[in-house]
């Protein structure tokens, strides 16, 4: 199977599959046919003299200064240089990619007016694992993600730098060691490959990719404490949810229902006294899924950014370009925030049944430890997953709801997407330690519920756990249990369907 840039169209997975190589993309014969026509199109407004903006005049506020003939390619290299103001560390070598991966695709639409030979350059990138280094700071996203973008391209003009074994190095020394030269920028290339939002993009996608796999998870996490709470399945039942059918709702509660199959412990004590379990027990259809709806409009959304054209102007015509603004992060920054809440609140729920596994009720010993006092047992990291969940808490401002204007107010509402994006990836690494100490709390209930048996996924589970941590007998270091069950969670070794 080939993707076609510009001909098919992007999906999640799509763009993993290609990021990891296991999905050959090419430009086809069709996507070339637009991209040349487009470039001629640019070409002709160049030879014309009527001011369009980024081809042959300033940016910014400087709009309204024309600039020759002559001096255009000049005016795209200082363009590049002038925008590379990122600062803070360097974001993930995989995310570089994706933006790499997720430009070329929206290049290849046909209304950038960039030349093949550019986006042929950036393909080689891509296949040949020559990934730019790009500042986590510094974009406002919009116009777009300028300051990420300048960074990503700097390599092509033979400027800034890549990584290569861990290490940074110097563009220029890089391209040697490959036999290519620099490319010169033409009219309209360094706006197309500045303007847009791959930055946000990428993160989204990153983002997404990870919550797919954390929703299920927690779902198999609120499973296997109810198993050790001895809670109740009653209100997973599928007559309950049809009649209030949100998707995500009916989702996780089908899940849980798969969840329990067979399993002997939860049968042992239908009949019990016990009239209602908690919420963070009971309502895990209500929460959990409404965490998946966020997920699938932000999926939604994401779907349609990436096989999207972000850059500005868009090129109609030989005589019509476009300065509009699809460059604007908004679509993507106020779900990002959406979905930012929707992780912190799987996170919240998870410490809330941590909790209810430590306080010693329906047979379970305080702190899970039949020897308290001595021992502290399970006490103290349920203090981790408070301090997670309330540092995701204060990443959930939702940055998108400022804006502060910048190129002295030309660009005077900006979306702060970027930001979005990042935040939501913060609150996501935090949910996976937040979820890997309730499946080490959730393990060490169903120890004292044997010899009953639980359901296939849940024993698997409970034995995939145990291979990299005990039974906690008496108090131990468990620093290194609460990694490597992170590292479980981290490699998506536990199992969620």
């Amino acid at each position: 199977m080939v993707f076609k840039y510009g001909i098919d169209q992007l999906t999640l997975h799509k763009v993993e599959k290609i990021a990891n190589g296991t999905l050959k993309a090419v430009i086809d014969a069709e996507a070339e046919k637009k991209i040349i026509s487009c470039r001629k199109k640019v070409e002709t407004i160049t030879k014309n003299n009527t001011p369009i903006y980024g081809i042959n005049t300033g940016f910014g506020p400087l709009c309204d200064v024309q600039i020759s003939r002559e001096e255009t390619n000049q005016l795209q290299k200082n363009l590049l240089i002038t925008h590379a103001v990122g600062v803070g560390e360097n974001i993930d070598k995989n995310l570089s990619k994706i933006m790499m991966i997720c430009k070329v695709h929206a290049l290849c639409q046909g209304y950038s007016g960039v030349r093949l030979e550019l986006i042929e350059r950036i393909i080689y990138f891509i296949e040949n694992d020559l990934l730019p280094t790009v500042p986590k700071q510094g974009s406002v996203g919009a116009s777009g993600d300028l300051a990420p973008l300048s960074h990503l391209f700097l390599p092509i003009i033979g400027a800034g730098d890549f990584w290569m074994d861990g290490k940074i190095i110097p563009a220029k020394k890089v391209l040697e060691s490959h036999n290519l030269e620099p490319l010169e920028l033409h009219a309209k290339e360094g706006l197309g490959l500045i303007n847009g939002t791959q930055f946000i993009l990428a993160h989204t996608i990153t983002g997404l990719l990870k919550m797919e796999y954390l929703l299920d998870l927690a779902d198999v996490c609120g499973a296997m404490s109810i198993e050790g709470y001895k809670g109740s399945a009653s209100p997973f039942k599928e007559e309950l949810h049809k009649i209030r059918p949100f998707k995500g709702s009916l989702a996780v509660a089908k899940r849980m229902r798969n969840l329990f199959k067979d399993s002997q412990n939860i049968t042992s004590h239908e009949n019990c006294e016990r009239v209602q379990d908690p919420y963070s027990m009971r309502c895990i259809p209500q929460v959990h899924g409404a965490s998946r709806n966020a997920y699938y409009h932000l999926l939604e959304l994401a779907e349609i950014e990436m096989n999207s054209v972000t850059d500005n102007p868009i090129v109609l015509s030989e005589t019509e370009a476009i300065s509009g603004g699809n460059f604007h992060g908004q679509p993507l920054a106020m779900a990002l925030d959406y979905c930012s809440i929707a992780v912190s609140e799987l996170g919240n729920i998870a410490d809330r049944r941590c909790y209810l596994l430590i306080e010693g009720k329906y047979g379970l010993p305080r702190l899970l430890t039949k020897s308290g006092g001595l021992n502290s047992g399970f006490m103290i990291p349920q203090y981790t997953t408070a301090a997670l969940v309330t540092e995701n808490k204060s990443l959930c401002f939702p940055p998108s709801a400022d804006s502060i204007p910048t190129s002295l107010g030309q660009e005077d509402h900006v979306s702060m997407g970027s930001i979005s994006g990042r935040k939501y990836n913060q609150i996501l690494e935090n949910l996976e330690k937040i979820l890997a100490i309730e499946l080490m709390y959730a393990a060490q209930a169903l120890e004292f519920r044997r010899p009953n048996t639980f359901s296939k996924i849940i024993e698997k589970n409970h034995s995939i756990i145990r291979e990299k941590v005990d039974k906690l007998e008496e108090d131990r270091l468990l620093k290194d249990d609460i990694n490597n069950m992170i590292q479980l969670v981290k490699t998506k070794k536990i199992l969620v369907k």
